[in-house]
């Protein structure tokens, strides 16, 4: 495979922690995963007029909630043509050349690549990512010549952040806690981001993580995948594959939401598997809330 130009020096890092690895960093092994279908939810019954319909619906996102921390969500208000505007962007950003990426300030400065503090191969992630304040994604001098993307980033984060509001008021109101104006602090712009992800394709071995297990620790993330897949989360304490849904978009419980909730929501473990063709996702994520909120 020719080393693009455009890649980060993933290749270099992972093998200088390689030639460092001790005997106890044990090697990931691929084992065959179960392919599951995340529970599946339309947003067009809560616009129903029937209020069974409705209650129905909040009821489904709550319980998915609850018992796999995972859903997806279909007819969500996000225009096909916007999300293949924003993927388009996102692959004119990253096949830009790596110097530009990594030393021109784009996106408030906020790109990152690999692994910086991973001490040996297991803790390393084959990516690339921007992870951008909703604060700055409106600033034009976050864009340097990619003057394109601000308009379509703009439209995708409002339409994602709006969303975020409407599912963030579903899980709270069924808390018995809700307050208006606790959605507003926790999905308030300047505690969300939107992070754009790019697996680039991996020529050493399918067993290297694009994005190493963990839970998220924010308060709600919405992820718009793509179609090559390679997520993957815990459930009944095994690893399972989630199935890509074009027309889908995937929302997960982070964290906060579950220490807020005291545990009725689930934050779950999950991680990115490396394919042979490069990856690209976009998430729109609502990092924390003000103090006052958790009181």
């Amino acid at each position: 495979m020719v080393h693009s130009d455009s890649d980060p020096p993933l290749l270099n890092h992972y093998g200088t922690l390689l030639c460092h690895s001790t005997q106890c960093d044990e090697p990931q092994t691929r084992v065959t995963m179960e392919e599951c279908q995340l529970p599946l939810i339309d947003l067009c019954d809560l616009g129903s007029d029937d209020e069974m319909v409705h209650r129905a619906c909040a009821a489904a996102i709550c319980k998915a909630s609850s018992e796999w921390g995972f859903f997806q969500v279909v007819n969500h208000g996000i225009s096909s043509q916007l999300v293949d505007k924003m993927r388009s962007e996102q692959v004119k950003l990253f096949r830009a050349p790596f110097e530009t990426k990594a030393t021109s300030g784009l996106l408030n400065n906020s790109y990152r690549w690999g692994s910086p503090r991973a001490t040996c191969p297991n803790q390393f992630s084959w990516s690339e990512a921007y992870h951008v304040p909703l604060t700055k994604v409106s600033d034009e001098a976050c864009y340097g010549d990619f003057k394109s993307l601000r308009e379509v980033m703009t439209c995708f984060a409002a339409a994602m952040s709006e969303l975020s509001r409407l599912l963030a008021g579903i899980l709270t109101e069924n808390l018995g806690h809700w307050k208006q104006a606790s959605i507003s602090n926790i999905c308030d712009e300047t505690t969300c981001f939107l992070r754009l992800n790019h697996y680039p394709a991996c020529p050493i071995s399918p067993e290297i993580f694009g994005l190493v297990p963990h839970t998220d620790s924010d308060f709600l993330t919405i992820l718009c995948q793509d179609q090559v897949g390679g997520l993957q989360l815990m459930k009944d304490s095994k690893w399972v594959t989630v199935k890509p849904n074009k027309d889908a978009l995937i929302v997960n419980i982070g964290d906060l939401f579950q220490a807020w909730s005291n545990d009725v929501y689930k934050s779950v473990e999950h991680k990115g598997i490396q394919r042979t063709s490069s990856r690209r996702c976009q998430k729109n994520r609502v990092q924390g809330w003000p103090s006052q909120v958790s009181t």
